[in-house]
């Protein structure tokens, strides 16, 4: 009997043993898009000894995070952000991860977001307080201190106001070095008394004391103040014993910390920047915001009230997702159409990517928030995943959701921001998409 010849799929070896990692690296998103153009939807690259396969077809997109999640595992990314986030939701796999799911879930529930978005707001109107007509400012910067704010008074009810410039420089640290932990055996590097180690251990060590600070005040007063770390601290499994220890509840605070401040703070700078660049979409969301709030503040009953703006925050988030990747690898052979991905390779796919494909996007590379009016029944699923998919959608998608469309509503009620003329923007992609050189704006208050 012959045997069956599976097709293989483009390959593109780079150079040496570090294979494609020298332009990966450079611009990973953009590399990604050049393979997609060059090579089609699948495309096995080598970085150093590892296969990877990168998917740019929602329907195989969709396969890897739904239909055949159990063949996957998280990618290399996930695994080593161990040493930062311990075994928190993001890291944690299989039952595990559902169960620390089950515990944190209750934290995001409708009810739960209604009581958050006042917080959210008053949040928002310090923020727009803060700001000075006609000064020029880092927008991002100013993003991360009102999301840091949110996050603290909503998910861990306190105000880390005062802590914030620390936090914001160890996390930059945090993120500035996390590529040399993804390089090849960095896992026996971290070992070694090296400045780069030492320097990731003091930022981790930072946000550390912050964390144990809030256990350790609720230990003492252990009320249900019905925010999420009440909840972590008050869990029991199903047999109503064994609550989680002070370590436990870390890598799960520590965690929703990082990613509900730096992924909704990424998101609201890039809107900002498309915003400044097309003014017709500012004077429209302004018009609706005028025209629902007038002067008063924005409400958790005005987030559906406020279409266009939330049109607004979806379209930033198809043209710059903070989650500009996600990587599985497989625990088995799996066919993506025609071609086979052996067991241990790593799955890659990217919403920037497919996100500004013209084939499910006409005029990808245009900010047109008018594209969210209408569902389009032809344009597949996941030609669309910002927040991922599958048991391991981000599990905080509607808080985002949420924060970012009171946040814009909320700053745009007395300001619209312009670029400062010659500020170079470039995307930053590492393990969120920043903008490279910050976002320097110049505030001007709305007549």
């Amino acid at each position: 009997m012959a045997s069956i010849v599976v097709p293989a799929p483009p390959v593109v070896r780079g150079r040496g043993f570090l294979g494609v990692l020298r332009p990966f690296r450079k611009d990973p998103p953009g590399y990604l898009a050049q393979l997609a153009r060059e090579h089609g939807d699948v495309v096995e690259l080598r970085l150093g000894r590892q296969k990877v396969f990168f998917l740019n077809d929602p329907d195989l997109i969709r396969d890897v995070l739904v239909t055949y999640q159990a063949k996957f595992k998280k990618s290399r990314i996930l695994e080593r952000a161990r040493v930062l986030l311990g075994d928190g939701l993001l890291t944690a796999e299989g039952d595990q991860h559902k169960r620390q799911r089950r515990l944190v879930q209750p934290a995001f529930h409708r009810e739960r977001l209604a009581g958050y978005s006042a917080s959210m707001v008053e949040c928002a109107a310090a923020c727009r307080d803060r700001i000075a007509a006609g000064a020029e400012f880092d927008l991002f910067q100013e993003m991360m201190r009102l999301t840091l704010a949110i996050v603290g008074r909503t998910l861990f009810s306190t105000n880390v106001d005062a802590e914030a410039d620390e936090i914001g420089e160890a996390l930059a640290q945090v993120f500035g070095l996390f590529d040399l932990i993804l390089m090849p055996y960095s896992e026996y590097l971290e070992k070694l008394p090296l400045p780069w180690v030492r320097r990731f251990h003091k930022a981790r060590a930072r946000l550390d004391r912050t964390i144990y600070r809030l256990i350790a005040e609720r230990r003492a007063n252990p009320a249900d103040t019905g925010d999420l770390l009440s909840m972590l601290m008050l869990a029991r499994d199903e047999e109503g014993e064994g609550g989680l220890t002070d370590v436990q509840v870390r890598d799960e605070a520590l965690t929703l910390f990082i990613a509900g401040h730096e992924t909704t703070a990424v998101a609201l700078t890039w809107t900002w920047y498309l915003l400044s660049q097309n003014p017709a979409a500012q004077r429209k969301m302004h018009a609706e915001i005028d025209a629902v709030l007038g002067e008063r503040l924005p409400s958790f009953d005005d987030v559906p009230r406020l279409p266009y703006t939330e049109h607004v925050f979806a379209e930033s988030l198809r043209l710059y997702p903070p989650a500009w990747a996600i990587g599985r690898k497989a625990l088995a052979d799996f066919h993506a159409g025609p071609f086979l991905v052996p067991a241990g390779s790593i799955v890659l796919t990217s919403p920037y990517v497919t996100q500004r494909d013209a084939r499910w996007f006409p005029e990808p590379l245009a900010f047109r928030p008018e594209r969210w009016e209408a569902d389009d029944e032809s344009r597949p699923k996941f030609a669309y995943f910002p927040f991922g998919g599958g048991t391991r959608v981000c599990i905080g998608e509607r808080f985002a959701r949420m924060e970012g469309v009171l946040a814009l509503a909320t700053l745009a009620q007395r300001w619209r921001f312009q670029l400062v003329a010659g500020h170079r923007v470039e995307t930053h992609a590492r393990i969120t998409m920043r903008a490279r050189y910050g976002m320097r704006m110049i505030a001007e208050r709305r007549s």
